[in-house]
């Protein structure tokens, strides 16, 4: 199964209203940045245990880490929970920064370094939410 397939099938599993905002989600994070690597990590280790939810992953990044190795990863992610949804924006350096710019105007969302997470697309404005897609999108 290729990429797309999984997120198709991920997306699917979903039950509803989530299935729908899950899938709206994806076509905005897309319309941000059409032509970006698509990535579906299933939430499992190497040895197969559950470690996280599923994600879908947009975009491309290289992370280094303090002991100077690198790893290649996404830059926007989003994935369901047992709340509802989260959206990860990674690679920013100000821990502060989501939070500071966009935590007032979203709505009822909950915002950390890098991750916005609210329980139904209906709780926030979703115009807010693409500006900080954006905003992971071209800080790199």
């Amino acid at each position: 199964m290729n990429v797309q397939e999984q997120i198709k099938k991920y997306i699917a599993s979903q039950p509803e209203p989530k299935r729908s905002e899950m899938q709206e989600l994806h076509r905005l994070t897309l319309q941000g940045s059409p032509k970006c690597k698509l990535w579906f990590l299933d939430g499992k280790d190497s040895e197969g245990k559950t470690v996280s939810n599923p994600n879908i992953g947009y975009g491309f990044q290289t992370i280094k880490y303090a002991d100077g190795k690198t790893k290649e990863f996404y830059q926007i992610g989003i994935s369901a929970n047992t709340t509802g949804i989260s959206v990860y924006i990674l690679g920013i350096e100000d821990k502060t920064y989501l939070a500071k710019t966009y935590e007032k105007k979203l709505g009822k969302a909950s915002v950390t370094g890098y991750c916005i997470k609210f329980k139904t697309v209906k709780d926030i404005d979703i115009k807010v939410l693409e500006a900080a897609i954006r905003f992971g999108f071209e800080n790199k």
